[in-house]
């Protein structure tokens, strides 16, 4: 990390209180902004020429599977249920320690070079260790769970686990990684679902995650399949179930929410539970469209997620955000959803679902310096007068040019400083031809 860096001349989108767009000078000391001003002077410090670009706070991403990176393609045109058991969950449960890390380290990659500086994310019952190792290697910020499952249908005998197994791994990983870094890396409880987890399990979680102050991270309500499994077990539809354990709250984060009903709507809205929506991944798997503007309406928090490489096959922000304001226009009419709400959501309001927005998620002084600076001088993005507008519905994952996080550059002119690209992609195919052998043989 320089001790002193100074980005000059660049329009900074701050997405501050007041939302302020800046023709400034950024000053970063000891991997904090403590400057933002016009013709900043700073002898000594390392430059980085701006002009041009707009610099953007980094994306921050609350619905990752970085244990799926490698299965990216290997799922394709399956219902959610069929996804998971047909081929999610064999090949999730072929994983090594080498796998898993190679799988991490790809997923990081690309989600550092499309502008992604932070992200919650689950990964699998085992060997999620190598996963925090990849993070701190890499220089990423994310919030990491283990998977717990200790129920369901057709898993895998390498994904069995017991309600005692899942709490005492998930308890050790915390005690070992969780604050590391200064708090880059931090953890979490991460049930996969209501179908996959016992009551009791559950149950532990939301006792464990008040006494710990831990975020909870989990889906709900992706698809009908899934609510007519949980009602047939619960008598309950999925939100209000979890509600019943105790999982609804500002420490937790839902990811997709598409089929709720105005009850549930109601208890996500009293809780202020966090809903992460992953539109290309929702479409993908065909699941259904979330009612992000009922829910935004209604003053439910809202962030935005990619999901995982094998029900997206992209770990790209910009597309996430523009797919999920058309959706929303489509719906709704062209003035829902506008830009830069959808900036928030992509990045302050990540943040606050995360707990850690006042250290990320905006570009003021005091806050760590997670930065992305963003070339839109290309044929598909000029010309536009409003920065905003072109990032959100021009950009590309293409035209990040610099990515800092913590002031710590680990992407300059388009080429990644802390991970090698060629090696990275070298060991993921290794690894991928080999779990998909230990998978299906």
């Amino acid at each position: 990390m320089a001790k002193s860096l100074l980005i000059r001349g660049a329009t900074v989108i701050t997405v501050d209180r007041e939302n302020r767009i800046l023709d400034a000078d950024v000053l970063i000391d000891s991997g904090r902004i403590s400057r933002i001003a016009t013709s900043i002077k700073a002898s000594g410090s390392e430059s980085i020429d701006g002009s041009g670009c707009v610099l953007l706070p980094g994306f921050v991403q609350t619905h990752i599977h970085l244990c799926q990176t490698l299965f990216r393609g290997a799922a394709d045109d399956l219902s959610l249920i069929d996804w998971l058991q047909k081929r999610i969950w064999p090949l999730e449960a072929a994983h090594t320690s080498e796998s898993l890390f190679a799988s991490a380290r790809l997923g990081i990659a690309e989600l550092i070079r499309g502008g992604t500086t932070c992200a919650l994310t689950m990964e699998t019952v085992h060997h999620t260790e190598a996963a925090f190792e990849a993070v701190e290697q890499s220089g990423f910020r994310a919030t990491i769970g283990k998977c717990m499952m200790d129920e369901g249908d057709a898993v895998p005998e390498n994904l069995h686990e017991t309600a005692d197994s899942s709490i005492s791994e998930s308890l050790a990983l915390f005690e070992k990684w969780h604050g590391r870094h200064s708090s880059r890396i931090r953890c979490c409880f991460a049930p996969r679902f209501a179908v996959s987890c016992s009551r009791a399990l559950l149950e532990r979680v939301a006792a464990l995650s008040k006494e710990r102050r831990v975020l909870v991270h989990t889906h709900a309500s992706e698809s009908k399949q899934e609510i007519a499994i949980v009602e047939q077990r619960t008598g309950r539809r999925n939100v209000e179930y979890l509600n019943d354990v105790g999982l609804l709250g500002r420490n937790v984060v839902l990811a997709h929410c598409i089929h709720l009903s105005e009850p549930e709507l109601d208890l996500l809205r009293r809780t202020e539970t966090n809903v992460s929506h992953c539109p290309s991944s929702n479409l993908k798997l065909g699941s259904g469209i979330a009612r992000v503007i009922e829910m935004l309406e209604r003053g439910i928090p809202v962030s935005l997620g990619a999901d995982g490489a094998p029900c997206n096959n992209r770990l790209d922000m910009f597309t996430e955000m523009r797919t999920a304001a058309l959706l929303q226009k489509a719906l709704h009419g062209p003035e829902s959803l506008p830009a830069t709400s959808v900036l928030q959501m992509a990045t302050i309001d990540g943040a606050r679902a995360l707990g850690i927005s006042d250290r990320t998620g905006s570009i003021e002084v005091g806050k760590q310096a997670d930065l992305v600076l963003l070339r839109l001088n290309r044929l598909h993005s000029v010309p536009y007068t409003d920065p905003v507008s072109a990032t959100v519905y021009s950009a590309e994952a293409d035209d990040v040019d610099t990515v800092l996080i913590e002031g710590r550059i680990v992407l300059r002119e388009g080429k990644l400083s802390t991970l090698n690209e060629q090696e990275v992609i070298q060991s993921a195919n290794n690894e991928a031809r080999r779990i998909q052998e230990r998978a299906f043989g």
